[in-house]
């Protein structure tokens, strides 16, 4: 019992020992509590004091910076007020000078008005007098106003002609006496300075043999070496009875020469059968090609021209090759060049590019194939495909006058290649177009009216006129002359010029019995 007793009172002490622990801590932390509030409102106190002072200085500043601002736009409206009095100030003095000039402008327009109305008056009045002075004048002349005016511009028409007949006389003779000199000069040093033979070509070849044995093994078995030689080469080989001679005869001269080496070779060697013609063939067209190339190169450094283009120095080697009218290309090409450079150096142009125009300018006839195409058309293309100049392309292209001359270097090569196509010696003709060719020139002139008789002298180099003394006046034969050189011109082709002669004179024939 006791022990229970004791059990209790501890449990009872325990409880009681442990409110009172808890009531004396409570205390503690509550006094704690309150002195650690009290210091936070007097901190919160402070800095709630300090912001208030922050705040309001950043206020005073923000508010004086407003006031600067402010005071800054309200200085510069105010400019901008001044400004705008200003301009319209302005205005208003323009607007004022602008009504007192439309004020004068009216008042001048009204005088101009009076007077364009006084002027019209007086107009009509004038016109009225000039139609009673026309009618006057037709009364006492017997003539109307048309038919007088007819009859003077008849007149003056006879009269103007005539002058310009004597004044073209004038200038032509001026022109004869002031430029023949020069021109003849010019023309005979550039001659007397180029003397070149002229190797004259035709279309056959004559290749020589020491015996006429050799004929029969030319001609093989049954004609079987002469067929293949004529098979490969192009070339119709005439084996007769000439001694010591065969005729190689084509119309193309590489060919003949590829033949004539061909042929050399083969008689040389001994070995003549189809299998080592063929192979001779062969080798000595690649040896024609080598030398046409080294014939060009040749050329173009013997004439000092320099930076053609590989196939213009093949072209020009062709140019050995191949004859216009019995005249060797290659030897015209080279005097032609040669004449354009004297020439050029005496008209004081640049003898260089003369002498390359000269060079390049009969190119179009040795192309590689056969267009429908002029030479000297063909000849400007292939000029202009191998990166020419534009001068010296024109030069080549125009003197045919197939295209429009565009450079002095032009007339020089068409000129130069008339010299030397057409001295004496240069070119043979065929007889009949040479005979057609002066009887054209003589029916030409007598399609004229008051044309007599007309003769072509000179190889038709002159042709002279002689007109009837009734028919044509002294006036009237210098334009003739000069029509019919034109007409000549225009209609006919020719080497070098035509000089024409109108003869007009006044015959009277008596017979004493």
């Amino acid at each position: 019992m006791e022990m229970y007793i004791i059990i209790g009172l501890s449990i009872v002490t325990f409880f009681i020992g442990g409110l009172i622990t808890w009531l004396g801590i409570r205390f503690l932390f509550k006094s704690r509590y309150d002195a650690i509030l009290l210091d936070a409102e007097k901190e919160a106190e402070v800095i709630k004091k300090n912001k208030l002072l922050e705040v309001k200085e950043k206020f005073l500043h923000l508010k004086a910076d407003l006031e600067k601002q402010v005071s800054a736009r309200n200085s510069k409206i105010q400019s901008i007020e001044a400004k705008l009095k200003q301009k319209e100030l302005t205005i208003n003095q323009k607007q004022e000078e602008l009504q007192r000039k439309n004020n004068e402008l009216d008042v001048v327009k009204e005088n101009l008005n009076s007077q364009l109305e006084i002027i019209e008056k007086k107009k009509q009045d004038l016109e009225k007098l000039h139609q009673k002075e026309v009618e006057h004048l037709e009364t006492i002349s017997g003539l109307s106003a048309d038919e007088a005016k007819e009859r003077l511009i008849e007149s003056l028409k006879d009269e103007a002609k005539s002058q310009a007949t004597a004044y073209i006389s004038e200038i032509v003779e001026e022109a004869k006496m002031t430029a023949n000199k020069e021109a003849k000069k010019i023309v005979v040093q550039s001659i007397q300075r180029v003397a070149t033979e002229t190797a004259i070509e035709n279309s056959i070849t004559v290749f020589h043999i020491d015996s006429d044995e050799i004929k029969g093994r030319i001609i093989g078995r049954e004609g079987r070496n002469i067929r293949a030689l004529e098979a490969a080469t192009g070339i119709e080989i005439v084996v007769d009875d000439t001694p010591e001679a065969i005729v190689l005869s084509g119309f193309d001269p590489i060919r003949r020469e590829v033949a004539r080496l061909a042929l050399h070779q083969l008689v040389q060697d001994g070995r003549i059968h189809p299998a080592r013609i063929e192979e001779v063939v062969t080798k000595v067209k690649k040896q024609v090609e080598e030398e046409v190339i080294e014939t060009g190169k040749r050329t173009a450094i013997d004439l000092g021209v320099h930076g053609l283009h590989p196939e213009l120095i093949r072209l020009i080697g062709k140019m050995k090759y191949r004859s216009s009218y019995g005249q060797n290309l290659l030897q015209h090409a080279r005097e032609t060049a040669n004449l354009c450079a004297v020439m050029a150096s005496e008209l004081g142009l640049n003898p260089k590019k003369a002498k390359r125009a000269g060079l390049l300018h009969d190119i179009g006839k040795v192309p590689d194939d056969e267009p429908e195409l002029p030479h000297a058309i063909l000849g400007m293309k292939l000029c202009e495909k191998y990166k020419e100049k534009p001068d010296i392309c024109n030069a080549v292209g125009s003197h045919h006058d197939e295209v429009e001359m565009t450079s002095l270097l032009a007339p020089i090569v068409q000129v130069c290649d008339a010299i030397s196509g057409a001295r004496p010696g240069a070119r043979r003709e065929i007889v009949e177009a040479y005979i057609k060719r002066l009887n054209d020139l003589e029916q030409l002139a007598m399609s004229y009216p008051g044309v007599m008789k007309t003769y072509a002298i000179q190889a038709g180099r002159e042709l002279r006129v002689i007109v009837g003394a009734d028919k044509i006046d002294d006036a009237a034969t210098e334009n003739l002359s000069n029509e019919i050189a034109k007409k000549i011109q225009d209609e006919m082709t020719y080497p070098g010029q035509v000089k024409i002669t109108v003869i007009r004179e006044t015959r009277s024939v008596s017979y004493a019995k």
